[in-house]
């Protein structure tokens, strides 16, 4: 009784509560202050009607509650455990986190001799504690160790190991982030097999893209002994590492987000990770079959890779740094191959086309921009202006050409200007002269000019008579009175108002038919004035047409002829034409026009006599 009443009071010092109705902990204490309590208390004793899950969950996994909560109960006493029961408990090996025992019958020894005995599970706890073994007994290997009695080794007791803990990590927050390589379906219901649904995805502005999952912490271990295993930290990220230009990290419902700051194209930098939207389409990959398909883009657009054979890249201002062998359209931009055209084509409705490096075997047009090659071999280039650096068995059109050195080309503009050119081969080397025919404005003119002496002559002839029947008597009589009547400076008198009336009478036809013929006069001299105003415009088009046409070679290094080549400025400019008619109308129908000009050595430096009436031939 007395070694009770000392385990109340020790209980009650150590963070223990013994009641009536069973042993708990304080609500308030700590995990260790606990741990402190049942090695005092354990010492000599045992915790009867023991709940060692209970005991385990208080020591190592509660947290320390409200001193007014209530305590829960893990054990209904403590019971005395003297040395000559702990002698029946053998030691006990601790080994990598286990704790291994050897159950087997015991005996006490007793005035009338050694008498078999039963261990307990509560003293086992009780002893263990005391051999180091404070965590992870495994109740039921114990409890059935005990009631084997015979010899058996168990491992009676495992270290409770770390849970890690989950790193931070960045999810998606949006489909639109990915892209569908699916053939895309057409507007009757067929599938284009050689174009992707969705390759470059695009996306709205405030569209959340991404969202960080905040890391989670892991559970710490417990080894045999009661010491902590801490868990490793977990991994944490940022936003900040992945948002690049167009994007912005916000904080909302208690979460990161990456939002996309405005509307367009999502480009992953693959190096850096870095998602950013822009009104460019920025591709590493190549276009291939196997890679992007052909595409029909509504933006700009950045390849770093090829663009192979037979696939198309449309969109508005385009840039390959890459070789191309495929075709380029733009709709309305610029079209800046770095590398190489070879045997594909690159046209723009209005825009400029620029080749670093060789053109070969292909097509370059624009209808209305500069045209840019390094090096150009087998091509067909046509364009407001075409600068190249080396042409070799090139057709050419445009309003201005500018060449280093050109060998074996047809090359038809207003303005030609060449470092040095000749034949090669087969093909010889021909300058067309681009010249408007103005006759359709020249026969404007001229009628315009007779139709306008035509009204003059009739305004003079309304004037003359007008001026005929002014002369008469009665008339110039009553248009002298009449006006002063009006102003009042004279008066009749009844005699003479008489007269006067007779007169008016008398001339009133006269007078109408006068107005009708100075009416007819005015209009007369207003569609004359129009007529010279035609033939005026007519004339400030005809010089607008005209130009100075020229070609220049600074050195000539062969057969080189110059030919003319007139066009109808009514259809347009000259060069928007299909390459298959360059190539018959620079080639095929160069023969049939009359050279006007050319050399095979020196210099040429070659100007047209005269730019009107030059028959258009098609």
């Amino acid at each position: 009784m007395g070694h009770l009443q000392s385990c109340d009071a020790l209980a009650a010092a150590n963070a223990l509560v013994v009641a009536p109705d069973g042993v708990a902990f304080h609500p308030a204490s700590t995990s260790l202050e606990r741990q402190a309590a049942v090695t005092q208390a354990l010492s000599g004793a045992c915790f009867a009607g023991l709940d060692y899950e209970q005991l385990q969950h208080q020591l190592y996994d509660a947290e320390p509650g409200h001193p007014d909560d209530p305590p829960i109960r893990f054990a209904v006493s403590i019971a005395p455990f003297p040395p000559s029961r702990r002698a029946l408990y053998k030691s006990i090996r601790i080994a990598h986190g286990e704790a291994t025992y050897v159950f087997e019958p015991v005996f006490v020894d007793t005035p009338e001799g050694p008498q078999a005995a039963m261990l307990t599970f509560e003293e086992f706890v009780a002893d263990m504690w005391h051999k180091g073994v404070r965590c992870g007994i495994d109740a039921a290997v114990v409890r059935a160790g005990i009631a084997s009695r015979k010899p058996v080794r168990c491992v009676v007791a495992r270290r409770r190991d770390a849970v890690p803990g989950q790193d931070a990590a960045i999810v998606e927050a949006t489909t639109a982030l990915r892209r569908s390589n699916a053939p895309r379906q057409l507007a009757n219901g067929k599938l284009d097999l050689h174009t992707f649904q969705n390759r470059f995805p695009q996306v709205a502005a405030r569209t959340r893209l991404l969202r960080k999952v905040p890391r989670t912490p892991g559970q710490r271990g417990v080894e045999l002994s009661g010491a902590w295993i801490e868990p490793p930290v977990p991994k944490d990220v940022e936003l900040v590492g992945v948002a690049g230009t167009g994007t912005v990290i916000e904080h909302l419902d208690g979460t990161d987000w990456l939002i996309a700051a405005v509307q367009g194209f999502v480009n992953v930098d693959r190096k850096s990770g870095r998602i950013a939207i822009g009104p460019k389409i920025v591709s590493r990959e190549g276009v291939s079959v196997r890679t992007t398909g052909n595409l029909q883009l509504a933006g700009e657009y950045e390849e770093f890779g090829e663009v192979q054979e037979n696939r198309l890249v449309e969109g508005a201002g385009i840039t390959i740094h890459g070789d191309v062998f495929g075709r380029i359209v733009s709709r309305g931009g610029t079209i800046t191959l770095r590398r190489n055209l070879m045997g594909g084509a690159a046209s723009s409705a209005e825009g400029a086309i620029k080749v670093g490096g060789v053109a070969e075997n292909a097509v370059l047009q624009t209808r209305a921009g500069e045209v840019s090659v390094g090096r150009a071999q087998s091509c067909i280039i046509t364009g407001t202006k075409v600068r190249i650096g080396q042409a070799t068995n090139c057709e050419i059109m445009a309003d201005e050409v500018v060449i280093g050195s050109a060998s074996g080309c047809a090359i038809a503009a207003r303005s030609i200007v060449i470092d040095s050119a000749g034949p090669r081969q087969h093909n010889e080397m021909t300058l067309f002269a681009l010249l408007p025919d103005t006759a359709r404005l020249d026969a404007l003119i001229a009628d315009r000019h007779e139709r306008a002496e035509a009204f003059g002559r009739l305004a003079r002839r309304h004037l003359e008579a007008v001026a005929e029947l002014t002369r008469r008597h009665d008339v110039r009589t009553y248009l002298a009175l009449a006006p002063r009547l009006q102003r009042r400076e004279v008066a009749l008198n009844t005699a003479q108002l008489q007269a006067y009336r007779r007169i008016a009478a008398a001339v009133a036809p006269v007078l109408q038919e006068i107005a009708q013929l100075s009416l007819a006069a005015r209009q007369a001299s207003a569609q004359q004035a129009s007529m010279r105003e035609q033939a005026q415009a007519a004339a400030r088009d005809r010089e607008a047409l005209g130009g100075a046409a020229s070609c220049k070679v600074r050195l000539l290094v062969g057969d080189t002829v110059v030919r003319a080549l007139p066009y109808d400025p009514g259809r347009g400019v000259p060069y928007d034409l299909p390459a298959k008619d360059v190539r018959v109308r620079l080639r095929a129908q160069a023969h049939a026009r009359a050279a006007v000009g050319g050399g095979s050595s020196g210099s040429l430096d070659w100007a047209p006599e005269t730019l009107a009436g030059a028959p258009v031939t098609e």
